[in-house]
């Protein structure tokens, strides 16, 4: 028989699936479709950070070849820097929650 904490912690991990499953995006703050599922809001946010890597580097090399001011150089440079940090920090939770999940009983 399983342990009453992998039980809870069975019940919790299908409670969170039920949760993000009709959670809408809305709810979140972002306007995109009710119906998409976890993997879409990954792979939307996914996109969206790619883009703004993209953007920031773009600003630095314009500002290398002296079409864009200081100030603007370095304010790309420090939202790529969060950007880089918040999206190694969702990849490391994603990990370990595919590792928690890994581990749980069948």
């Amino acid at each position: 028989m399983a342990e009453p904490t992998s039980l809870m912690s069975v019940n919790a991990a299908s409670g969170a699936y039920r949760a993000s499953r009709d959670m809408t995006t809305e709810s979140a703050g972002a306007a995109t479709e009710a119906g998409s599922s976890f993997a879409e809001m990954v792979a939307q946010s996914g996109r969206e950070t790619v883009n703004a890597i993209r953007d920031a580097e773009a600003t630095a090399v314009t500002g290398l070849h002296g079409g864009a001011d200081t100030q603007a150089v370095v304010e790309a440079t420090l939202e790529l820097e969060s950007t880089v940090q918040v999206a190694v920090s969702v990849r490391d939770k994603l990990v370990e929650a595919y590792k928690e999940i890994l581990a749980m009983p069948v």
